[in-house]
């Protein structure tokens, strides 16, 4: 699993190494990894000259010792040196002598046209690193625009500058500016902002180097990257002797007057999914049955019984009374919890409900906000969400006991423990309405079938945002994806991926006394995984 780490661990793993190597060992490793990745990424264009902007921290001076092995490598390079020497660490400094001993030229930064004097083939950004507090400004703002303006790539040391490394957002909000980087290489571990926020923006590529830093240095991770190695063991085949009770009954509640498709989507994607039943409740009338998927049981909210199925509330709920009764039903009930949509809503609007809430604790109950819902819960203001997103989530998730899904650009997942989950799949063909209706359909799924709650909320999310990716990438979208079409990506997704694992199900697995009629080379040709 890929951990990931905050810049406070970062510094504590960096000083234990740092007390145990000689002077400027990780700094010389630093600047080596720099200029492994610069000639991979230049092999195309060797006759171009790097650029490399180096800043006034540690960050500038791993920047400088990648100047000085580039040259080494007789690549042309130019460096634009914004600090102020004598501030140097010791090894920042040995950094720079060794590079302007290199043959690398050191550009004029007080002429105005410093930057615009040469072919860059690629530009390293090695301005500010995981330690910057205030925003850009002045002549590294200017040179920041510059770059960011050319056509060639960016590779960004350590993190972009201007990017906070823990949170994801530009140091500074509106009044901030960050590198945009093609590609990131980062050090020592990974960090959680490059995955969340503006971090998926301004990242690009993103690849860790540790420095060769000894493991017993870094502490027990608390956060990871979403991966299905994180949920591949609840993946399971389906069993021969099994039936439509097997795998779970999900309810899906909501469906007020003019919302009732946020219902019948999330109940669709209920069903490719996995779930052995969905039954689609309707707070008014409901519609005799679905023409698309008439496998659904369209009900009355009012009369279903709730008894163990997994409860998905929220999604075209409304606000109302009834909708307010239907929720403290479904509160009180004694199966797995997914709440969305006005669910929250609800929930944030009434201390009663939250108390509920907090004494379902022995249930499985996951939550699944967008950052205006979240904020509504937390008592903030959606800045305040998007300021700190793992922040938000963690708090969300130990506030009210259960598995919290803070939806966006890199979602985070937490648990009532402190450790989350950022996820790494999806793209911009989600904002689009319906989406998150799907996916709470498919975390029911998922729990109705069996799954842990620790797994089934990474798995759903991940499998979510996997989906829409491979619909991109097939030409669907991301302009104009519609959540409709996800669901039935999503179902082959789990299935490609059961085949992957090696896993077959009971109508694929031909019976022994019919392949003994047989001789092996008869069935050279014939692919068990999709017979």
């Amino acid at each position: 699993m890929s951990a990931l780490y905050t810049v406070a661990e970062i510094r504590q793993i960096e000083v234990a190494a740092l007390a145990a190597l000689p002077a400027s060992t990780l700094m010389q490793r630093a600047g080596q990894a720099c200029a492994n990745s610069v000639l991979e990424l230049t092999a195309h264009d060797p006759d171009g000259t790097i650029l490399i902007l180096a800043g006034p921290g540690n960050n500038g001076g791993d920047a400088l010792q990648a100047a000085y092995y580039l040259a080494q490598s007789d690549l042309a390079v130019s460096v634009a040196l914004y600090a102020d020497e004598t501030r140097y660490s010791t090894d920042a400094l040995h950094a720079l002598q060794c590079a302007r001993a290199s043959g690398a030229l050191f550009l004029d930064i007080n002429d105005p046209r410093h930057l615009g004097t040469g072919r860059w083939s690629l530009v390293v950004d090695g301005l500010f690193g995981i330690g910057l507090q205030r925003p850009i400004s002045g002549t590294l703002r200017s040179a920041i625009e510059y770059i960011d303006s050319l056509q060639v790539p960016i590779l960004a040391i350590d993190v972009p500058s201007g990017l906070d490394a823990d949170t994801g957002t530009v140091v500074g909000g509106s009044a901030g500016i960050a590198v945009h980087a093609d590609h990131t290489l980062t050090f020592i571990g990974d960090k959680t902002g490059l995955h969340t926020c503006d971090g998926v923006d301004y990242c690009g590529s993103i690849s860790v180097d540790t420095l060769a830093i000894d493991s017993t240095h870094f502490p027990p991770p608390h956060a990871w990257l979403s991966q299905p190695s994180l949920f591949s063991a609840s993946l399971r085949p389906r069993r021969g002797n099994s039936h439509k009770g097997s795998n779970g009954d999900v309810l899906v509640l909501g469906g007020a007057p003019g919302m009732g498709g946020a219902v019948m989507l999330a109940a669709r994607s209920a069903a490719y999914g996995g779930a052995g039943r969905v039954l689609a409740g309707f707070l008014e009338q409901a519609p005799a049955y679905d023409p698309v998927h008439p496998e659904l049981m369209l009900r009355l909210a009012a009369d279903l019984n709730f008894g163990n199925a997994t409860l998905v509330v929220g999604t075209g709920l409304g606000t109302s009374r009834q909708a307010h009764d239907l929720l403290s039903r479904a509160l009180h009930a004694s199966g797995p919890l997914v709440l969305d949509a006005d669910a929250l809503n609800l929930i944030a609007a009434e201390p009663g409900l939250q108390h509920v809430l907090l004494n379902a604790r022995s249930r499985a109950v996951m939550i699944t906000p967008h950052p205006l819902e979240a904020a509504r819960l937390l008592a903030l203001d959606v800045g305040q969400i998007q300021h700190d997103r793992p922040q938000a989530a963690r708090q969300l998730a130990q506030r009210f006991g259960v598995v919290a899904v803070l939806k966006g650009a890199g979602s985070v997942i937490a648990y009532p423990d402190g450790d989350i989950i950022i996820n790494t799949s999806g793209n911009p063909a989600l904002a689009s309405g319906g989406t998150g209706d799907v996916l709470a359909g498919l975390c029911g799924a998922l729990l109705a079938q069996g799954w842990p709650l620790r797994d089934a909320a990474p798995a759903a999310v991940w499998l979510h945002g996997k989906a829409a990716d491979q619909l991109v990438a097939s030409g669907s979208g991301p302009i104009g994806l519609t959540a409709s079409e996800l669901a039935p990506a999503i179902r082959t997704l789990i299935n490609k991926i059961n085949r992957d694992n090696g896993h077959r199900t009971a109508f694929t697995r031909s019976p022994p006394q019919i392949m003994a009629r047989h001789s092996v080379s008869d069935f050279r040709s014939v692919d068990t995984d999709t017979a």
